[in-house]
């Protein structure tokens, strides 16, 4: 259902291709939380990109919440898709990148799945955590606090679990 609301959106084809990929990375880190919700990541994970039917520009969190509140999903779900960018933007971030004045971080542990899903496939591969420092260091202006909250969410998320 979720893929067909992506198509019915005019989503891109690549943008598709990467929220399938991020789903299949967040239920791979989901697999470790029994307390996970399967469900709430499938749809969070699938949907979280939809505003990229509308803008690519950071503003594409908050456009596809109004999309998926339209289809009647729950608050949720839009907090999966409202805290995804990164590993979330606190009030004063949003502030300077022209987002409503909020906490866009990830509060859940769902929440924290799709979001960190997110930052881990590039594209429609999978990467790893250096490979994502590596592009924030050339692409965000003062990087440390963000790669601290990436690191933070790698630790929580992941390193309990690496073999």
């Amino acid at each position: 259902m979720e893929i067909e609301l992506l198509r019915k959106e005019n989503t891109p084809e690549n943008v598709i291709e990467h929220s399938q990929a991020v789903y299949k990375k967040a239920m791979e880190i989901a697999a470790n939380f029994d307390e996970a919700d399967p469900d709430l990541i499938r749809k969070g994970a699938l949907l979280h990109d939809i505003g990229r039917s509308k803008t690519h520009g950071i503003r594409h969190a908050i456009e596809g919440v109004e999309i998926a509140r339209k289809y009647g999903y729950s608050q949720d779900v839009l907090n999966i898709i409202e805290r995804h960018i990164g590993a979330g933007i606190t009030a004063e971030e949003a502030v300077k990148l022209g987002l409503p004045e909020k906490s866009y971080l990830p509060q859940t542990l769902e929440e924290k799945i799709v979001a960190h899903a997110d930052n881990l496939v590039s594209g429609s591969e999978e990467v790893d955590i250096d490979f994502v420092i590596e592009k924030w260091k050339r692409r965000i202006e003062d990087p440390d606090e963000n790669i601290e909250r990436l690191i933070k969410l790698n630790d929580e998320l992941i390193k309990p679990f690496e073999e």
